[in-house]
């Protein structure tokens, strides 16, 4: 079966591409951000954009629509105080003032059933406008 984990509050579905996605970004560093969006017809979590090992965190905040929610994952790769390579997975979940309420309500209570799916995140941070994911606030957080 292509559903690889249901989440039980919300009766929706996480797709094996999602884990799959993310497993690729968390251990074979292909990726550095997927974006992932609710699909309300079929009851999937979908994998709507994946960043290549190239791309940035400012490439991922473009991605993000300004009136729609969507979750994302960020692998921040930095060098800490003592000079040793460190990487962190970020988790977003963006939901902008613009996007419809019920919307927002649906990815608020299907957040944690895809957190639990994607294994190895780090942080958290809930964002409903760019300020509260700028790339000073994912530093901050890291260290």
């Amino acid at each position: 079966m292509a559903m690889a984990f249901k989440m039980a509050t919300t009766g929706m579905w996480v797709t094996d591409e999602c884990k799959n996605s993310f497993m690729e970004m968390k251990w074979k560093k292909v990726h550095r951000y997927i974006v992932f969006k609710i699909d309300e017809k079929t009851r999937l979590v979908t994998v709507d954009k994946v960043g290549g090992p190239g791309e940035n965190y400012d490439d991922l905040a473009a991605s993000l629509p300004n009136d729609d929610c969507r979750y994302a994952v960020f692998d921040f790769d930095f060098v800490t105080v003592d000079n040793c390579r460190k990487s962190k997975i970020f988790f977003i979940a963006w939901s902008p003032t613009a996007s419809r309420i019920r919307e927002k309500i649906l990815y608020a209570t299907s957040k944690d059933g895809l957190r639990r799916a994607l294994d190895g995140i780090s942080y958290e941070l809930q964002a409903t406008d760019p300020t509260e994911m700028g790339f000073d606030v994912i530093q901050d957080r890291a260290k």
